[in-house]
């Protein structure tokens, strides 16, 4: 039975992560509070996870010519490096404070959700 649930939060995962909502935003607390799975197992799979869902994402945008190469670059560098040291930092960090930092994250990521839902949309 327990089986099922894995499938079930990475069937959700997917879906919000093929949307660009980020799945590891629901993922990890899915997987630390309901399958009792431990921070930093639920951040590594949350990761391998992501890899597949990316790719699929990433050749969709590309077809559909959403993505610009020319600005991609400097977005793929910096993120290779900030992961790097964040993958340090989150292995030195005991878990519990981990839960607690990435609790603090998803509360400043829904404030400016929350912000930003207001501002006036411009037409594409």
């Amino acid at each position: 039975m327990k089986i099922f649930w894995y499938i079930l939060v990475g069937v959700v995962g997917g879906v919000l992560g093929g949307m660009g909502m980020g799945g590891g935003t629901l993922l990890i607390p899915l997987l630390t509070i309901f399958l009792s799975v431990k921070q930093h197992i639920a951040q590594s799979i949350n990761l391998i996870a992501f890899i597949p869902m990316a790719l699929v994402v990433l050749i969709i945008h590309i077809k559909n010519k959403y993505v610009k190469f020319k600005n991609s670059i400097l977005i793929i560098l910096s993120g290779l490096v900030f992961s790097f040291l964040g993958c340090y930092i989150a292995k030195i960090i005991e878990g519990d404070l981990l839960k607690k930092i990435f609790g603090g994250l998803l509360c400043v990521l829904a404030f400016f959700q929350f912000l930003y839902s207001f501002k006036e949309k411009s037409p594409n």
